[in-house]
């Protein structure tokens, strides 16, 4: 299954460029309006900026929707470099505002390609990814004896524990891919010796999943 790359969460970082000021923002977005919200949102942050420049694609691959404007700038000088340095990344669901405050050196129409593309990819440097994939969340019970070894098991497969209730036995519940399950099933038997049983509490199409770096 094709992974289907979000940001994790809101970011933001600054370049310089000439003396002027480039503030990238940049945050998950799910719809056309959380695109359109979290740019009202920066614009009236910045209501004394220049410009703010923002780009946003919802969606991924063949079913998506993407959008950029100038804001003034000249034309083809600000959204649409930003949107092509978000287009290569391989996003969905992402929104960026680049705002920018003169610095008194004009920049050309070359120089502010590069200004905002730049800005985007370095917002892209410091931001953390997750990935909208199908995913369970499974329930089961294990001896404190095997508690540190099916944690390492977990987080071999990729896993997330949600929460552990320490009882007689510690009940884990956990989120894992989909893709995840039955090969996580198999070890945790053996780890076992077949004395566990897992239980699908929930199968969640289009999960918001962490991803490591």
């Amino acid at each position: 299954m094709k992974t289907m790359l979000i940001p994790a969460n809101e970011v933001r970082n600054e370049t310089r460029v000439q003396n002027s000021r480039f503030i990238t923002s940049l945050s998950p977005a799910f719809s056309v309006e959380e695109a359109r919200k979290f740019i009202r949102r920066i614009k009236a942050e910045f209501t004394d900026a220049s410009h703010n420049v923002p780009a946003f694609i919802i969606g991924h691959g063949a079913s998506l929707i993407s959008h950029a404007s100038d804001d003034g700038e000249p034309s083809g000088t600000a959204g649409r470099p930003a949107l092509a340095v978000l287009q290569g990344s391989g996003l969905g669901d992402v929104a960026v505002v680049v705002t920018r405050y003169f610095g008194g050196t004009k920049l050309g129409k070359g120089g502010l390609m590069r200004a905002y593309g730049d800005a985007i990819r370095s917002v892209l440097e410091i931001a953390s990814f997750a990935q909208k994939a199908a995913t369970y969340t499974v329930k089961f019970s294990i001896p404190y004896s095997l508690y540190e070894r099916t944690r390492f098991l977990i987080n071999s497969h990729r896993g997330e524990i949600l929460k552990e209730i320490y009882l007689e036995n510690v009940t884990i519940t956990c989120k894992l891919l989909t893709e995840q399950y039955i090969p996580f099933k198999l070890y945790l038997k053996e780890l076992t010796h077949g004395n566990v049983h897992t239980e699908i509490l929930e199968s969640d199409k289009f999960s918001i999943f962490p991803i490591n770096k």
